[in-house]
């Protein structure tokens, strides 16, 4: 966590952190959007299908189908959400290779017609219990580049997707497309370059095969733009380049694919990120000595990464103090208040810069932290409650607490 100023805020974001009096997550309703239309100008025809575990929040997902978006969702549960949200359902697919049958089949009642696999075990329990449906291999990737790399769980080789959608064929499914994931918080369009590679081999053993496809799916991996790495220093994702390299990439498999093909992508952090903040509060700013007798300063906030800042061991989020931007400032460990030694940073990681004279009590802006903030969240891990929820920027002025 790094200090930074009010003009990394928007204006109505940095109105409703000042306003507020609790602690609150507090979302920019009307900047999500923005930087959804954004996305859609930087990759025109792109289908947006929002990976709603980022933030599964009503307002959000009410928000960009408005916009045309759809989603990605990962359990029935999520499909449930999305249309209660007002997400047609004709624009949500099922983008999680692990389900159960159960799984399956609850989503099939919902409507859910368009289902991800990597095995062939999974496309036999889809070819019983998803009739019909579509389905869309994953092709697994390496990761590198990327803050989280997500690359053991999920997806197979090409030669492998080649089999699983014949095999998808061959039970009565339809074949309907490809995808890979190039982790979270892509740092490199080099990744995407990568997976168009990939992702062009398989299409030439498939029409080999006599299977094409009808559109491919992107995933996610697009990055925020707000967080600072471990040590504190800016996490500055090349984004113009990574835009340039995904369109042309679209170029080249559809050149590869001789034909129409469509495409989709699963933007999850990259929407919400940078358009949600924490008003938090200091809870002490102490000094220790550690076992060498080196002095060594804590600042214990009232959220740490079981309410609110659950990805504190991957990265720093920028903090803004307000009341303190003059005087002197002190190195610090910063720390959530559980009674859990991972609720910190490392000695061996960047300390915070933070103002010396911080008593208890005062407001601390916690910014960036719009994903998953609440889906990560424990429903009261030592006794400290989820974040309640607000809104700054909604196009009726109002806000709405959650």
């Amino acid at each position: 966590m790094s200090a930074v100023t009010g003009a990394d805020l928007s204006e109505p974001l940095a109105a409703a952190l000042a306003a507020a009096t609790d602690d609150r997550l507090v979302y920019d309703l009307a900047g999500i959007e923005d930087r959804h239309d954004t996305l859609r100008r930087e990759l025109p025809g792109v289908q947006v299908r929002f990976a709603m575990k980022a933030c599964p929040v009503d307002e959000v997902l009410a928000a960009l189908a408005r916009r045309g978006a759809g989603v990605d969702a990962a359990s029935p549960g999520e499909v449930e959400q999305a249309l209660r949200a007002g997400v047609p359902v004709g624009r949500a697919h099922y983008g999680n290779t692990v389900k159960s049958d159960r799984d399956i089949a609850d989503a099939y009642r919902l409507g859910i017609r368009t289902f991800a696999t990597d095995s062939v075990q999974d496309v036999a329990a889809l070819a019983v219990h998803a009739p019909g449906a579509r389905v869309f291999c994953r092709v697994a990737t390496g990761g590198a580049g990327a803050v989280w790399g997500l690359s053991n769980k999920f997806g197979c080789p090409p030669a492998d997707a080649v089999r699983v959608l014949a095999a998808a064929r061959d039970a009565g499914l339809v074949p309907a497309g490809l995808s890979v994931h190039v982790g979270s918080q892509q740092m490199t369009g080099e990744a995407w370059h990568g997976a168009v590679e990939d992702l062009g081999e398989v299409l030439r053993a498939l029409g080999r095969r006599g299977i094409r496809v009808d559109h491919v799916n992107l995933g996610g991996g697009l990055p925020a733009l707000g967080y600072r790495d471990r040590r504190g220093n800016p996490l500055d994702p090349p984004l113009d380049k990574i835009f340039a390299v995904i369109r042309e990439g679209m170029d080249e498999l559809r050149r590869i694919h001789g034909g129409p093909l469509e495409f989709v992508i699963e933007p999850g952090r990259h929407l919400v990120a940078d358009h949600g903040a924490i008003r938090a509060h200091v809870a002490r700013l102490t000094e220790r000595r550690t076992a060498d007798g080196t002095s060594q300063h804590w600042l214990y906030l009232s959220c740490g990464k079981f309410n609110g800042l659950y990805e504190m061991d991957a990265l720093q989020y920028r903090l803004v103090f307000p009341g303190h931007t003059d005087g002197p400032r002190v190195p610090a460990v910063v720390a959530g208040p559980t009674c859990d030694s991972d609720d910190a940073y490392s000695h061996e990681e960047g300390l915070v810069p933070v103002p010396k004279a911080l008593a208890s009590g005062d407001p601390v802006w916690v910014l960036s932290c719009g994903a998953y903030a609440t889906s990560y969240t424990t429903r009261g891990f030592n006794g400290f409650a989820p974040l309640p929820y607000t809104w700054a920027g909604r196009p009726d002025g109002t806000g709405a607490d959650g």
